[in-house]
């Protein structure tokens, strides 16, 4: 059963505009955990996996809204990894994991994608159905 959904878009130029403004570090160590940073600074244009991520935690986000605690959720209390196959999964920490825990989530289905001018995610919460 579907608890939550959401969906964000992130404009890469709005990100490389940040970094270059704020600062690579301070930008990452804000939004990213260090598994993440390590990840998306490997790359060829970190800037795409980096809004890939920023996208995925804004849909992880509306995902699981509803309450005022779900409005603390912190940006490194979510974070994007790999299964087995390679797959990006979602990993909850801190009050994420304890919003989803209130929701009775199971899983959250991840999908990102990115191309030359923005990334996209969406988050799907699910919980196993009532027992009848």
């Amino acid at each position: 059963m579907i608890v939550g959904l959401g969906v964000d878009i992130v404009d890469l130029e709005r990100i490389r505009g940040m970094l270059d403004r704020l600062g690579v570090a301070r930008v990452c160590e804000r939004l990213l955990t260090k598994d993440e940073q390590n990840y998306c600074l490997k790359m060829r244009d970190p800037v795409r996996h980096i809004a890939a991520r920023v996208a995925a935690k804004e849909a992880a986000f509306k995902a699981l809204a509803g309450s005022f605690e779900a409005r603390a959720i912190g940006w490194r209390e979510m974070e994007v990894a790999h299964d087995e196959h390679r797959r990006p999964m979602l990993v909850l920490h801190g009050r994420a994991r304890a919003r989803a825990a209130v929701l009775g989530v199971t899983k959250v289905h991840l999908s990102m994608t990115h191309g030359d001018t923005s990334a996209i995610a969406t988050a799907i919460a699910e919980r196993l159905p009532d027992p009848l």
